[in-house]
């Protein structure tokens, strides 16, 4: 059929020549009056009847063309069903299954009757621009299939390009089917409330309040259908949908702002944390999804939804109020005493901090050796892994400066050494830092059969998933500070002892990261730290010295500082130069000299640490919470304080400028999401 179209093709392109050319030889021999040709009676009407006479030979020619093409596809029709039997048509319509078949042009020649009149232009044309995006079959590189709508219909199309054709299937009724399942399919959830068990004797004031605060939580979650029982006095177990989830993903799960709304006057603080989990047909697989995203929204300060789907990662709704300080030493002495037990089980000890090592991580893995000597009175080894490329230098300076060679070679070990020791029956003991990329060794990591987390930035999707023991306590304001309450409640009698040039790198530590007791991070069990330290010695005096500027690097944050740029959301930003390498520990000054100006609530500071790196270190006064907008740049931190790399899986930006260009426009984006209070997705 395909080799008589272009025969027509042929044919009338040459009839068209010849009367074209007929035609204008007539006008021409008219005009000049060629041969008298103008003295010739009714010489135009001979002109116009030649004319006309074309035009019938056109209609003629068409109306045989078509009749030949009409002949030619009953034909074809009739081969086809001399094949497949008569009821080939009946085949058709019964496996709703069209077949449009084109020329090289994209016009349609011939259809099957599955579709009719002005829906075979527009379908065709729809396939026409969509055959290229098509996905080639493993069977035939040339044949390509993939799903397009138009109107209310689903097609399933395949195109075979060696015969110009596209074979349709209506599969609208089976997409119908598979979106209702999908959104009928079982989501679970956990709902625990914050901070109850803190409410002890309680008043009639503080009982209205919880409450009231239940009353709003079951009346919530009723709207959007959700099933709640409750499991513990502060938790309840939920069973929903997973289109209800969606619904309440798209409206940012407004049930947290309306329970802190309730709190407000409060001097505790109940808020939600919830974690939901769908798209898992094992039931059992879901509920342990739920429980680890419960479990995540706890760790990174409560007052947060986290959805976990399943292939799809997780996403954060909230996540906009300081963490609350934990007051029970209940569960301090318990995970003090589960890190002797673990350490006591083990044949040595690796400690380990994160990349970059400040003197936080630094006063934290002293802390855990401080623990583990006195747990197995010395008679097995536990070396801090340690790197000189892999330390900051003011750290590296106050962690070599402060014990002989000998003693710090005996204490220590590299991160290819530990590689090579790590054995089946040894611990490794992971601090101020819980994210398995931002560590010193990885691979040590993966090594491990045995990890302990002991951290206080909020957990992030990326998290340490093989680990033995886990202590995330975001509203600490430091690593040094969690492990400085565990000497003191663990069970130990005497108390654990701590030398006192551990204890002045300890408390060198939380100076760092509470800048100074100035951070809103700092509690009053931060005070309590630091006054455990001092009763070990520490020398506030040289833990203030380690942390002190050179005036090269204090000139350097002043001029980096007066480059201070304000963006139209409030937020300021400082940028080094694009070829100036600065130490991270900079940045962090940077950030916390700018924090000292008044009116400003958010400040990011971007510098480059490295030939290949540039890093942003946040900070806020705790209006902002700058942990959002560093997770969107790929990095993640504290509620005041956080930090991120480039370039990373989010941002490949490996340019200050380009940095910049990112931070703007996540800035610009997120804004009103990370304000304090104010409850919107912060998806990753």
């Amino acid at each position: 059929m395909i080799d008589a179209i272009r025969k027509y093709r042929v044919a009338t392109l040459v009839l068209l020549i010849f009367e074209i050319c007929a035609s204008a030889v007539a006008l021409i021999f008219y005009y000049f009056d060629i041969y008298g040709f103008q003295e010739v009676e009714h010489s135009f009407i001979y002109i116009l009847a030649v004319l006309a006479v074309f035009l019938v030979v056109d209609c003629l020619t068409l109306f045989f063309a078509l009749a030949r093409l009409n002949k030619l596809r009953s034909k074809d029709d009739f081969n086809a069903a001399t094949m497949i039997g008569p009821e080939f048509q009946e085949a058709y319509e019964f496996g709703r299954v069209g077949i449009i078949i084109v020329d090289e042009d994209n016009v349609v020649l011939w259809t099957n009757g599955f579709l009719q009149g002005r829906q075979i232009d527009l379908v065709g044309t729809e396939l026409m621009h969509s055959a290229p995006e098509l996905v080639p079959l493993t069977s035939s590189p040339s044949t390509t299939r993939r799903k397009i709508e138009f109107g209310e219909k689903i097609y399933d199309v395949c195109y075979l390009s060696g015969s110009h054709m596209f074979i349709l299937r209506d599969v609208s009724d089976y997409e119908e089917v598979v979106a209702y399942n999908r959104d009928q399919a079982l989501a679970l959830g956990i709902v625990s409330i914050d901070n109850l068990n803190e409410v002890s004797g309680e008043t009639d004031e503080t009982a209205d309040v919880v409450n009231d605060v239940r009353s709003e939580l079951i009346s919530y979650f009723r709207s959007y259908g959700v099933v709640l029982r409750r499991i513990r006095n502060d938790s309840y177990f939920c069973v929903a949908t997973a289109s209800s989830i969606r619904k309440m993903e798209a409206e940012g799960f407004s049930v947290l702002e309306k329970v802190r709304s309730l709190v407000v006057d409060q001097p505790t603080k109940l808020t939600l944390s919830c974690g939901f989990a769908y798209d898992m047909p094992d039931t059992a697989k879901l509920n342990d999804m739920a429980g680890n995203a419960l479990d995540v929204a706890l760790s990174r300060g409560g007052d947060q939804v986290v959805v976990s789907q399943f292939a799809a990662g997780l996403r954060f709704f909230g996540g906009k109020s300081v963490a609350q300080e934990a007051t029970s030493k209940v569960k301090i002495r318990s995970t003090a005493d589960s890190i002797v037990s673990l350490v006591r089980d083990s044949t040595e000890i690796f400690v380990m901090g994160h990349a970059d090592a400040d003197m936080d991580a630094i006063g934290s893995c002293l802390g855990i050796k401080a623990l583990a000597d006195w747990a197995t009175e010395g008679k097995k080894r536990c070396r801090i892994v340690y790197s000189p490329k892999l330390f900051e230098q003011k750290a590296r300076l106050a962690f070599c400066g402060s014990f002989p060679k000998e003693e710090f070679e005996k204490m220590t070990i590299s991160p290819e050494g530990a590689v090579r020791e790590m054995k089946s029956t040894s611990l490794l003991i992971v601090v101020d830092v819980s994210n398995p990329d931002l560590t010193i060794s990885p691979r040590l990591l993966e090594k491990s059969n045995k990890t302990i987390v002991i951290d206080h930035h909020r957990r992030g999707e990326k998290y340490i998933d093989h680990y033995v023991l886990s202590h995330v306590d975001p509203s600490a304001s430091s690593a040094s500070e969690l492990i400085a309450i565990f000497l003191r409640y663990a069970t130990a009698n005497p108390p654990i002892p701590l030398p006192a040039s551990y204890a002045t790198v300890m408390l060198a530590g939380i100076f760092l990261d509470s800048n100074y007791f100035k951070s809103k991070a700092t509690g009053a069990r931060t005070f309590e730290a630091a006054e455990i330290l001092k009763d070990h010695g520490a020398d506030n005096a040289r833990a203030d010295d380690f942390l002190k500027d050179g005036f090269e690097e204090f000139e350097l944050t002043t001029k980096i500082v007066s480059s201070i740029e304000t963006l139209e959301t409030g937020a300021v930003y400082c940028a080094a130069e694009e070829r100036q390498l600065l130490p991270r520990s900079t940045l962090a000054k940077v950030a916390n000299q700018a924090m000292q100006i008044k009116s400003i609530n958010a400040v990011f500071v971007i510098g480059r640490t490295a030939p290949d790196k540039v890093n942003v270190s946040c900070r806020s006064d705790g209006t902002v919470n700058v942990q959002l907008i560093a997770e969107k740049l790929g990095g993640g931190g504290h509620f005041q304080m956080a930090a991120a790399s480039f370039p990373n899986d989010l941002c490949k930006a490996q340019t200050v400028q380009g940095v910049v260009d990112a931070l703007k426009g996540v800035v610009e984006q997120y804004w009103d999401s990370a304000l304090a209070g104010v409850s919107a997705p912060s998806e990753p």
